[in-house]
């Protein structure tokens, strides 16, 4: 979605021809295919460990880092796979999206018009939002050592990424209708008004 916005912004009489059907076709897949990739890699290792005892998780759900606590064995060579696998699902495509939006705001700074800086900004503002609230949340949870024991925090974070940021998605992509925004102030200011009386 970065790459589109970059394109959109900063080559738009281009964009038709950029960002063909099989351009999207091919991002589609590279997604995918690193998403299918990283969830063997993270699989393979976990299901190797050998556990023992009772394999009760303290966690919400089952995902790698809070397995490997569970783990009878050393789980360096696991925790440097899913560490690997982090850097290559999580901080290579932010460093993509970094880099399309630093292109993008060095070509909004230098547009003449106000109204399409307001309007490219709008455009890639909520993109952004749901960025750093997923990759934001996936890094502390993926690229950071791991302990023995999960904290509270570390289970609400998780929840985050993996419930809360998609619940937000849809509020924030359809907070840019217009409609949608008049439905809201609407909503907000029958709130203010009954709280008043």
């Amino acid at each position: 979605m970065s790459y589109d916005r970059y394109v959109a912004v900063c080559k738009p009489l281009h964009y038709s021809t950029i960002m063909t059907q099989q351009v999207c076709l091919q991002l589609a897949v590279a997604s995918w295919a690193s998403g299918a990739l990283v969830s063997l890699v993270d699989t393979s290792f976990t299901f190797q460990l050998p556990y023992r005892g009772q394999n009760i998780i303290n966690h919400y759900f089952c995902e790698p880092p809070a397995l490997l606590k569970l783990a009878s064995a050393d789980t360096y060579s696991t925790e440097m796979a899913i560490f690997a696998m982090g850097v290559v699902i999580l901080l290579a495509p932010v460093s993509l999206i970094l880099v399309s939006y630093w292109h993008i705001i060095s070509t909004v700074v230098q547009m003449q018009s106000g109204e399409g800086r307001l309007k490219a900004f709008s455009t890639c503002g909520s993109h952004l939002i749901v960025v750093v609230l997923f990759y934001g949340s996936g890094i502390f949870t993926y690229m950071r050592p791991n302990s023995k024991t999960i904290k509270e925090r570390d289970k609400m974070i998780s929840v985050f990424y993996t419930v809360v940021t998609p619940m937000l998605n849809p509020i924030i992509y359809s907070l840019r209708n217009k409609d949608v925004k008049g439905a809201l102030g609407k909503l907000i200011g029958r709130k203010s008004l009954s709280q008043r009386q």
